[in-house]
């Protein structure tokens, strides 16, 4: 299966869960991946699997640029770095509105303005921004703000 042959795949939280399944498929169909997460431990196993991996805080603007510089570009950038908070309105201070909107959503942003104008420059890219049916299609008891920052996806 080569449908990402010659491609190179910007995953971020490639550490576990979907942001994983999609890197390690994206390399099955011979992407050169580049893994991202902020937790080194789990993109050391990544690295057995034969994918390039890279520490990278996606709220931190400067790490991303400075990584895109590293990197070179891409022709597919998959953000799926997010985080769940539980819990209703009343339970959502301002600390976790900012954080759950800021790694929902704005590091989405950051990634999208890091990688876009190369994709632009070249004339083709892919950008895949993971949502959820949480907030755009259905409501979900105790995610108040997961659900907001997801249907801002």
């Amino acid at each position: 299966m080569d449908r990402l042959k010659d491609k190179i795949c910007v995953v971020t939280a490639a550490g576990q869960g979907i942001g994983r399944a999609s890197a390690l498929a994206m390399f099955e169909e011979g992407a050169h991946v580049v893994a991202t997460d902020i937790n080194a431990e789990a993109l050391e196993e990544l690295k057995g699997h034969g994918l390039e991996t890279a520490l990278l805080d996606v709220r931190d603007a400067a790490a991303i640029t400075a990584f895109r510089d590293r990197v070179g570009g891409a022709d597919v950038l998959f953000n799926c770095a997010g985080f769940v908070e539980h819990g209703t309105i009343l339970d959502c201070d301002e600390a976790k509105w900012a954080f759950s909107f800021d790694l929902n959503v704005t590091a989405m942003y950051r990634m999208i303005r890091a990688f876009l104008p190369g994709m632009i420059a070249k004339g083709s890219g892919s950008i895949i921004n993971m949502a959820s049916v949480a907030g755009s299609v259905v409501a979900v008891p105790n995610r108040f703000v997961y659900g907001a920052s997801k249907a801002a996806v």
